[in-house]
């Protein structure tokens, strides 16, 4: 299944996948954290690609030791499994843990207090060989080393021969809207920026009532137990600019995700990342996926981010057609102190508001452009990963010493979209009037998207501390407007361009993906 493409016999083929178990999974995670603090094991890893196969090898590999299990002994979900099923199932919630000579007992406990499973399936040996077994006898014996070191290949990966073409098209050379502001309305109903209230709703979001900033803002912010820490979660990826441009594409995908967890004031300490792409057996898929891993690496080593895991999907194809280069990115900070955090909406009248960041953008690649006109074509704002880390850096100092009241990153939509959401995505509407430069046409100035800009609302009390916080940073940054009112004015130079209620404005928003589930 992972290494075959779809076809019109698609539906003959597709497996049963198991759905996930969180509360299984809660379980599992608090039984392997006890056992681990009793010191009776010795290694532990999860069970994913290739399954048993896979930890089976890998973690003798590391050690230099062997491994000799049973395979009559896993517990199975059907009868009458081949050895090769069961040493390849993919099940959730499940680990391998190795625990110390004459300890194991200890550990069945642990897990029966738990009501989980805990089967002593085999062990470790020093012969440096993986050896299966059903029911005594041998069935696989092959050395770790092969299984777990990959051969490496060299295949061919060239760049699609029409993306140079794509790459010059000037969405400028596009007329503009006659009306902005039922514009900027069916940004906010596209699948892409509409809320995912439909689906999240559908979840429990607060199991452990830990959940400090529910879904709906740039990054969850989750509280540490006994401290004053938070944790803040965000993942994110954009499949059309991965398209015209891989490697920037995917570092954009680690800076925005990045951003998300500074906006409510964290301090992003790692990655884990989902390529998701077409069939490597093709050069300009496999070119995709090399330079999207350079744009990862780029952005993580100039932001100082860790990989500490991650999977790839290959093959994501229909009669020939690959999905858009697809990696998303998940990023997790800390916040030290878990009641300065902010929340990307307005939260009332009163309140200045600033765009941080460069002034350069572009409708290549954009939400606007795919909405109006579905174009996947122009070229790519350019990224400065060392403005990247400064305004990063900027935004953190300001929720941190408490001048924000809101921070929101423009991202898709570009900056019509983020003041919007900034008036529309909290619990109450607030309005907003906001100028913005005349630095080129009106939809690009207002959908045009860029790296490194992030909205923010600042207390008129306290401009005096923020504007000595931003001369320190050292990043470009203007006031554009102010919070107030019922409507969203956005003015372009001297002209009113978009003058909207902000309650159509959160119709479309709260409706838009439902609409297009339904």
């Amino acid at each position: 299944m992972a290494s075959a493409t779809f076809d019109e016999h698609a539906e003959e083929r597709r497996p049963t996948v198991q759905v996930g178990d969180p509360f299984t999974e809660k379980l599992l995670l608090e039984a392997c954290l006890e056992v681990m603090r009793t010191g009776a094991v010795v290694g532990i890893q999860d069970m994913g690609a290739a399954g048993l196969a896979c930890c089976t090898s890998e973690m003798p590999a590391r050690s230099g030791t062997g491994m000799d299990v049973e395979l009559s002994r896993v517990p199975q979900r059907e009868t009458g499994m081949t050895p090769y099923e069961i040493l390849l199932s993919e099940s959730q919630e499940r680990m391998l843990l190795v625990a110390a000579r004459g300890r194991e007992d200890e550990v069945r406990r642990v897990f029966a207090k738990w009501e989980l499973d805990a089967v002593e399936i085999g062990r470790v040996t020093e012969d440096g060989e993986l050896t299966a077994r059903l029911n005594g006898e041998v069935v696989a014996r092959i050395p770790v080393d092969l299984l777990a070191d990959a051969p490496k290949y060299r295949k061919p990966a060239t760049e699609p021969p029409e993306l140079a073409e794509r790459r010059t098209f000037d969405p400028l050379s596009l007329p503009e809207p006659d009306d902005y502001g039922a514009a900027l309305i069916d940004l906010l109903g596209s699948p892409t920026v509409a809320s995912k209230e439909w689906a999240f709703r559908q979840y429990d979001q607060q199991v452990g009532i830990n959940t400090l900033i529910l879904p709906g803002s740039d990054a969850a912010v989750l509280r540490v137990k006994g401290t004053r820490r938070a944790l803040a979660v965000s993942t994110d990826g954009n499949g059309r600019q991965v398209f015209l441009d891989p490697r920037q594409g995917a570092a954009l995908a680690v800076c925005e995700a990045a951003r998300n967890v500074s906006c409510s004031g964290g301090e992003p300490r790692g990655v884990t990342d989902c390529m998701n792409f077409g069939s490597p057996e093709r050069p300009e898929i496999l070119w995709q996926f090399s330079e999207a891993i350079e744009g990862i690496s780029l952005a993580c080593r100039a932001l100082e981010l860790p990989v500490v895991g991650g999977n790839v999907s290959f093959y994501n194809e229909t009669s020939g057609q690959a999905i858009l280069p697809t990696p998303i990115i998940g990023v997790v900070g800390v916040l030290d102190d878990a009641s300065h955090r902010a929340t990307q909406w307005f939260k009332g009248p009163g309140h200045r508001v600033a765009l941080l960041g460069p002034e350069r953008v572009s409708l290549g690649g954009s939400e606007y452009l795919w909405t109006r006109h579905r174009r996947l074509a122009g070229r790519l704002a350019p990224l400065d990963l060392e403005t990247e880390r400064r305004v990063q850096r900027a935004v953190r100092a300001a929720v941190s010493a408490g001048l924000v009241a809101a921070a929101h990153d423009c991202s898709e939509g570009g900056v019509a979209v983020a003041l919007a959401e900034g008036c529309v995505t909290g619990r109450e509407l607030v309005g907003c009037e906001a100028t913005l430069s005349a630095a080129g046409r009106a939809d690009l100035v207002l959908f045009g998207e860029g790296p490194s800009r992030v909205v923010v609302a600042v207390e008129a009390a306290r401009t005096r501390e923020f504007e000595a916080l931003m001369a320190e940073s050292a990043i470009p940054w203007r006031w554009i407007g102010a919070t107030g009112g019922e409507r969203l004015v956005i003015r372009v130079g001297t002209n009113t361009v978009v003058d909207v209620r902000a309650g159509q404005l959160e119709h479309a928003w709260r409706s838009g993906f439902e609409r297009r589930m339904a």
